[in-house]
């Protein structure tokens, strides 16, 4: 989460009366998705988030969320030339082959690229580094379910917790180059906003539940509400917060902030809140919303598909009891 807020935004989003920012208030339950199943590392019983609109909704198909799937995956002296629109591997290659190459010599690999894909002379082709060191979910997943417990404590929908946790810090507590900190990458300005002790004796963005206590309340009392601001200006009132769209939306406020999201909106200007808003979101670029924010929504989507495989959440392999809410195997 790399942006800076208004103090004076935030201080009046704060004093607004604690029934407007509710969940509950719009006719959902914040624990409907949430489940038991067993920690694969610990064995143990956990609450897991469960969004089983992600298949629905065939975000399982994506070319980006695959592509992003394969990142996750891949060792980190690989990568994969791709085309940024849908993210189509090229190829595959070595990094240090790649590194030994002279500028000349990478123009004309790329060059190669495009003739044998028939691309056209003025393609771009990235290349996109293995991160399977940095999603490393079997560490991410210990902290799952007391991230869920702490936001359902302060009244948050959880699935942002398992969210956060799957992207922003998965492997280790570590600083963003823009100093963001912690499980929840918090910036100091927003930790101290919401109570956190951040100097030079102690940084409380390094404790798991006062962090997850800042993020659950940045999330409850700026990113949702402004995000309905958005929405409001836009005309697009029919909708429920618990929408994978609408999700999603949030997550791109925490991640570059309601005003940067809001110009990017603004570009093209959704009459409809549905997925088809995200994916023009992931084609929109401004001036403060470019690749790493049009990527965000869809590491969050291939976190997730990569999670639930891990579990063996995946719908042919799942059961929910309705009532306990519990997961077993078929």
């Amino acid at each position: 989460m790399q942006f800076f807020i208004s103090i004076l935004s935030i201080i009046k989003l704060i004093s607004l009366p604690p029934d407007s920012n509710s969940l509950i208030a719009n006719n959902f339950d914040i624990k409907q998705d949430v489940i038991s199943v067993t920690n694969f590392s610990t064995h143990e019983k956990m609450d897991f988030v469960y969004d089983s609109q992600v298949y629905k909704l065939g975000c399982d198909t994506l070319p980006n969320v695959i592509f992003w799937r394969s990142i996750m995956k891949l060792h980190k002296d690989s990568a994969l030339f791709n085309t940024p629109l849908n993210r189509n591997v090229l190829c595959k290659t070595g990094l240090k082959k790649w590194e030994c190459m002279d500028s000349t010599q990478k123009f004309c690999y790329r060059d190669s690229l495009r003739k044998l894909h028939c691309l056209s002379d003025s393609e771009r082709i990235l290349l996109t580094n293995g991160k399977s060191f940095f999603y490393d979910f079997t560490k991410a997943a210990k902290n799952f379910n007391q991230g869920i417990n702490d936001f359902i404590s302060n009244g948050v929908d959880p699935w942002y917790a398992q969210a956060i946790l799957m992207i922003e810090s998965p492997n280790k507590l570590q600083k963003s180059n823009a100093g963001a900190y912690g499980s929840f990458q918090l910036m100091k300005d927003v930790a101290r906003l919401f109570g956190l002790k951040v100097n030079k004796k102690i940084d409380e963005r390094a404790n798991f539940s006062r962090s997850a206590y800042a993020a659950s309340s940045l999330i409850k009392k700026i990113c949702i509400p402004k995000t309905k601001q958005i929405l409001d200006s836009l005309g697009i009132t029919n909708y429920k917060e618990n929408e994978l769209w609408f999700r999603l939306l949030v997550m791109h406020s925490y991640h570059a902030g309601a005003g940067n999201v809001r110009k990017a909106l603004f570009s093209f200007r959704p009459s409809e809140g549905n997925m088809n808003l995200i994916y023009t979101l992931w084609r929109t670029q401004t001036k403060q919303f470019k690749s790493a924010s049009q990527n965000y929504s869809q590491l969050v989507l291939a976190a997730m598909l990569e999670v639930n495989d891990k579990f063996g959440l995946t719908p042919k392999e799942l059961i929910i009891d309705s009532k306990s809410k519990a997961k077993t195997l078929r």
